[in-house]
């Protein structure tokens, strides 16, 4: 069994928690249903305009857990375009 996480820096439009904590909780949501991965908002929580989330899956396959949260960070990128991906890193655990 592998365990992959994927931590994600991001650079948000908000300017309140409350805004920031709607993008959060949509990205996570959508990620959660789209991708069957657990999440949480790592660091940087009390900072409006940064985010740091983590996502986590585990597999019995090396190359699928990593694909799985390559595509999430494409997905990301792709999905939030006005969310900014400022760094990215994807390590087994």
């Amino acid at each position: 069994m592998h365990i992959y996480c994927l931590e994600l820096h991001l650079a948000l439009p908000s300017f309140t928690l409350k805004e920031k904590r709607g993008i959060i909780k949509s990205i996570q949501g959508r990620a959660r249903n789209r991708f069957n991965v657990a999440s949480a908002e790592v660091d940087r929580q009390d900072n409006p305009r940064v985010a740091v989330l983590g996502f986590v899956t585990v597999s019995p396959d090396k190359t699928v857990a990593r694909n799985l949260l390559e595509r999430l960070e494409d997905w990301v990128y792709a999905d939030w375009p006005d969310v900014e991906i400022t760094a990215a890193d994807i390590a087994e655990v």
